[in-house]
């Protein structure tokens, strides 16, 4: 999916030039990885429902290690292994348990076990380390479990509904997508004002403008035809979306402005790492999953 308006250059900006051209991205292999990753989400999503879990319980994996190599840049040990066991855990649990009978399997009480499970064993993992830099590591993990897996299992959450999961997410991710997109284009043609000039110089007003209509109309669209609710809670939802997406943007532009990095990592050729593709879906995911359940019946 496209980034955010917050990597776009407001007009009247000087441009920094880029050896990959104006998108300061490796475009052929941010094309191939984008193609690529819809091509699984869309083969998953209408054949095989938990290659999709596997998918989102593999991305929370390495969005976790990605943020545990920046923290590690201001000195933070996050306990790696349990939390990314637990990633893996959390979303592949919620998923089978929300597919159950609820008297047989809560996902509530599956998604809280697993999630005290990590926080328990991320605790313990860093005891041999001693106490110096203890409360320090310990705050890191803490980030990343509450910032990645738990945030991110909404998403399986979501397509656990048992009538309309698929729909439930290609909602979610089509308003997300919808947001990046509008943000871009309205922020490059009609850019002028910055929105967050001390988080994010680039961002502008325009562009979050533009983010809402893009947002808004998908979400209204999918509302009335995927999930045959009223139009006027697509119109929440995609205020709602839009506004939360946005903040995760800026979100993961304070980190990485911490931390002194451009990207999280290098694992998605062309993109960056999978943070960078995850900051806005990571804020908007327990957002969508609770309007969704609470306006649209079959939840």
């Amino acid at each position: 999916m496209p980034a955010g308006d917050a990597d776009r250059p407001v007009a009247g900006s000087t441009p920094v030039p880029s050896p990959h051209g104006r998108a300061g991205r490796n475009l052929p292999a941010a094309i191939a990885v984008g193609v690529g990753a819809g091509g699984y989400v869309v083969a998953t999503l209408l054949f095989w429902r938990f290659g999709f879990v596997l998918l989102v319980a593999a991305a929370l994996a390495l969005a976790s290690v990605e943020l545990s190599r920046a923290l590690a840049r201001i000195g933070m040990r996050v306990a790696l292994v349990p939390i990314v066991v637990g990633s893996v855990g959390i979303a592949i649990g919620s998923y089978l348990a929300g597919r159950q009978v609820p008297t047989v399997f809560s996902t509530t009480s599956v998604l809280l076990a697993a999630l005290a499970l990590t926080v328990i064993a991320s605790l313990i993992w860093r005891m041999p380390g001693g106490a110096e830099g203890y409360a320090r590591d310990t705050a890191g993990s803490m980030l990343i479990i509450g910032y990645v897996p738990l945030l991110g299992s909404f998403a399986a959450l979501m397509l656990a509904a048992p009538t309309d999961g698929v729909a439930r997410v290609v909602t979610f991710l089509l308003v997300v997508a919808m947001n990046d997109t509008g943000g871009y284009v309205a922020g490059v043609l009609f850019g002028r004002h910055p929105m967050a000039p001390r988080i994010s110089p680039k961002k502008s007003w325009e562009g979050l403008a533009g983010s809402v209509v893009f947002g808004t109309v998908a979400a209204v669209a999918m509302t009335v035809l995927g999930l045959h609710a009223p139009f006027w809670v697509g119109l929440v939802f995609g205020v709602c979306i839009v506004g939360v997406a946005t903040c995760g943007d800026l979100i993961e532009s304070l980190l990485k402005r911490d931390l002194g990095i451009k990207d999280m990592s290098s694992f998605l050729p062309g993109h960056g790492g999978v943070m960078d593709r995850l900051d806005s879906m990571l804020i908007s995911a327990p957002v969508a999953w609770l309007i969704m359940y609470v306006m649209v019946p079959g939840g």
